[in-house]
């Protein structure tokens, strides 16, 4: 693969099963080098689409506005889909998420590999209803294979002998305009969902879990309304300044 990261990592991640902090801290940091495309136009995702549906496996990755209340949450600001020489970022404040998008997440020819993404397709669904086919996480494979290092982080480390930075995951991706650091940030994680995916298969680990998994039912009416309501309520108590942020970051 283009961007190819260090190859400095354990010569047998499967039986190490694990890496501790200080090891992968002392990794190299990694950040993608290569093409990023912004779909901001019916064009743009045109082209996108065209270039998406063709390969069998993509890393995907979705970014949500982070919250310091409790009881109130977001739904996803931005999807991320990796190839090996291109990553497109979709956010829903230049384009909405559409029809277009949404038939690659209910292709199952097409398979969309990260960690933690049946629960960024559940949220993803309570933006708009959709039933997601071929997805794999690859948090729940490590699980599987016994592998104690089940985030992007970890296992980036594991398997691929690099660094990734979390630095960029709580900020504001509700804006319309992102940083060039947010935009690197969220470019390398879904890259790296994908590198992670191949090096993954050629350890030979078992994925029969995660590919015969169904997706659950998407979330219905009500669900989606208790959802959006969560996400204005921050809204109203900024304005009322009645509570105070918990556990913000530092």
């Amino acid at each position: 693969m283009k961007n190819e990261p260090h190859d400095n990592g354990p010569a047998s991640p499967a039986a190490r099963a694990r890496l501790g902090k200080d090891e992968v801290n002392a990794l190299p940091l990694f950040r993608y080098g290569g093409k990023i495309s912004l779909v901001r136009t019916d064009a743009d995702a045109a082209y996108a689409l065209s270039r998406l549906g063709r390969p069998s496996v993509l890393g995907f990755d979705t970014e949500t506005r982070p919250s310091f209340f409790r009881g109130v949450s977001y739904l996803p600001s931005l999807v991320q889909l990796a190839l090996e020489d291109e990553v497109f970022l979709f956010h829903f404040k230049w384009r909405p998420l559409g029809p277009d998008l949404l038939s690659l997440f209910e292709n199952p020819a097409v398979i969309k590999t990260g960690v933690a993404v049946h629960d960024d397709m559940r949220f993803l669904c309570a933006v708009r209803p959709f039933r997601p086919a071929s997805v794999i996480d690859l948090g729940e494979v490590a699980r599987l294979n016994n592998i104690e290092n089940r985030g992007l982080r970890g296992l980036a480390a594991l398997f691929l002998g690099l660094r990734v930075s979390k630095t960029e995951h709580c900020s504001n991706w509700g804006h319309g305009e992102l940083s060039p650091r947010q935009i690197s940030y969220a470019a390398t994680d879904a890259w790296v969902s994908l590198a992670l995916y191949l090096k993954m298969r050629e350890a030979g680990l078992d994925f029969s879990g995660e590919e015969n998994r169904e997706e659950r039912t998407p979330p219905d009416d009500n669900e989606r309304r208790r959802r959006r309501v969560r996400a204005r309520r921050v809204v109203r108590v900024s304005l009322s300044g009645t509570r105070k942020p918990e556990n913000p970051e530092p």
